[in-house]
């Protein structure tokens, strides 16, 4: 992405960067770094970073990121991670907002032991999956989720899965939660996940819970 700069401008550049400067600016152009395109109707939408881009196995490009930002949207998601480099479909990791969640759920009379049966309720289940047919609605259709999975916790900082300022940190995703990344791409409906669980008290234990694979 680039934008015009007047000669006035140009002349300034990095502060005691001369190669930076000649790297982002070219011809009165200002090459910002971002991806992004030009709606119809003239409006810019920037979808990211254009480091951040990554592709499919069939070469389409997308940003993790955007997707996982408009997934965010919604009240009931409180983060999310983005699947699909090298492979044919996307898909993606879900953790929902169990304060959100859960007041809906109350409202209903729903009733729950914990974060991880809350995420594996039929209905909760639903309501997600509207909310990620929402965020296909608006993806080119070679981009769209195909699948996606309500994870049993959310991604903690303390586990190295997010930043403090929750920033997902990749490959620690793709690392721990590979069983059941293999079998969203396996075509599975379901998968056994373990987890370790510090409760307030101190203690330790490890759940075991099925997780479904949903289709979007």
């Amino acid at each position: 992405m680039k934008f015009g700069c007047t000669p006035s401008d140009v002349r300034f550049g990095y502060y005691k960067q001369e190669q930076a400067t000649r790297d982002s600016l070219e011809d009165g152009w200002l090459h910002t770094g971002d991806a992004g395109y030009l709606e119809p109707d003239g409006h810019l939408v920037v979808l990211g970073r254009l480091s951040d881009v990554v592709h499919t196995a069939e070469g389409e490009r997308y940003i993790p990121n955007y997707i996982e930002n408009r997934l965010k949207f919604s009240p009931y998601i409180k983060d999310a991670a983005v699947l699909g480099r090298g492979r044919h479909t996307l898909a993606a990791l879900i953790c929902i907002d169990k304060d959100a969640v859960g007041l809906w759920a109350e409202l209903r009379g729903i009733s729950y032991m914990s974060y991880a049966d809350l995420s594996q309720n039929p209905q909760v289940i639903e309501l997600i999956t509207s909310a990620v047919r929402h965020v296909n609605s608006t993806l080119l259709e070679k981009l769209q989720l195909r699948h996606f999975v309500c994870l049993h916790k959310e991604f903690d900082p303390d586990d190295g899965e997010v930043t403090r300022t929750r920033k997902i940190r990749r490959n620690v995703v793709e690392e721990r939660y590979k069983p059941i990344i293999d079998a969203i791409y396996d075509r599975k409906s379901s998968v056994l996940m373990r987890a370790q669980v510090a409760y307030e008290s101190g203690e330790v234990s490890v759940i075991e819970r099925t997780l479904s694979v949903q289709e979007a």
